[in-house]
């Protein structure tokens, strides 16, 4: 299963973001990839405010603060 992170540099919330998926991968099968949304335009354009965006399986989870459970219980949805 792959994970997307849509994230920047020096964002306090994507830092929690990705202690969590850290945690995470311990409970659940799955691959994750960081993406710095200040590398393409179009990804800045959609996401600079919204940063994080956790993005599973090509679906938009959540974005902002990231809470634990809510992706634990989509990741368990996926597998």
């Amino acid at each position: 299963m792959n994970v997307l992170l849509y994230g920047k540099k020096d964002c306090c919330l994507c830092e929690d973001a990705k202690a969590i998926l850290h945690e995470l991968q311990q409970e659940h099968d799955f691959t994750w990839k960081e993406i710095d949304i200040y590398n393409d335009n179009v990804l800045l354009e959609r996401y600079q405010i919204m940063i994080p965006v956790i993005e599973i399986e090509g679906e938009e989870v959540q974005a902002g603060i990231i809470q634990k459970d809510v992706i634990s219980k989509r990741l368990t949805k996926s597998s």
